[in-house]
């Protein structure tokens, strides 16, 4: 005898949270994320649909096979796999279920998502991110970012929170969450006061880093390189 699920049919998308990883493209012309686990292989956007991470050609998410996009039910517990050591520069993401899906005393197991936010935490040297710079790693195509404050951009490909939201699209919000403050959004629709204070220092900063760098050859002279 074969158990059948029960089937859901919610007036509203459920919501789940995960982490994932912001990417560029090499081109620098769309944004996206890609998983830290099983489908970190396969980068998404905003909007995106499923497929089999073992090539299998059934529909996702299968009984019996891991496929499908991954969130849980709860914030908290997806805030707390950031603490991990491999997991620091990830970031947070509120999901709106869509699709079929597979409910887990946890979590669900999606065909099909929305990524309505994304919440960037502090740069590994514990100042507010006001960017997402190059991570130093990647997947074919696609540059891995990770939270930067102004000071560590340095001459690193980056981009503004807001800029990675416009570049994403699909309405998706990025939201910076520095320490014991409030978060501060960044979308592509509009730019306010605290996000033109981020572009700004951003600039500043990396224009700084030039003129260092100016200075320091000039100081070589012409044969400052013998």
């Amino acid at each position: 005898m074969r158990f059948r699920l029960p089937e859901e049919r919610p007036a509203e998308p459920p919501t789940g949270y995960k982490i994932a990883y912001p990417v560029l493209s090499h081109d620098g012309t769309r944004a996206g994320f890609t998983g830290v686990s099983l489908g970190g292989a396969l980068p998404y956007g905003v909007v995106a649909d499923a497929a089999c991470v073992y090539g299998l050609r059934h529909r996702a998410p299968h009984r019996r096979c891991d496929c499908g996009f991954h969130c849980v039910h709860d914030r908290a517990t997806a805030e707390a796999l950031l603490c991990t050591a491999e997991h620091r520069a990830a970031v947070l993401l509120e999901v709106a279920v869509l699709g079929a899906y597979i409910r887990f005393e946890r979590g669900f197991r999606s065909a099909r998502q929305r990524v309505r936010t994304a919440t960037v935490g502090s740069c590994a040297c514990g100042a507010p991110a006001v960017a997402l710079a190059d991570a130093g790693w990647g997947r074919p195509g696609r540059r891995a970012l990770a939270p930067s404050c102004a000071a560590c951009v340095r001459a690193r490909t980056s981009v503004s929170l807001a800029s990675f939201a416009r570049l994403a699209g699909d309405g998706l919000r990025v939201l910076a969450a520095p320490a014991g403050r409030a978060g501060v959004e960044a979308s592509a629709d509009s730019l306010g006061v605290p996000e033109l204070i981020a572009e700004a220092a951003l600039l500043q900063a990396r224009l700084d880093w030039f003129q260092t760098q100016l200075a320091r050859l000039g100081e070589a002279g012409p044969g400052g390189g013998r």
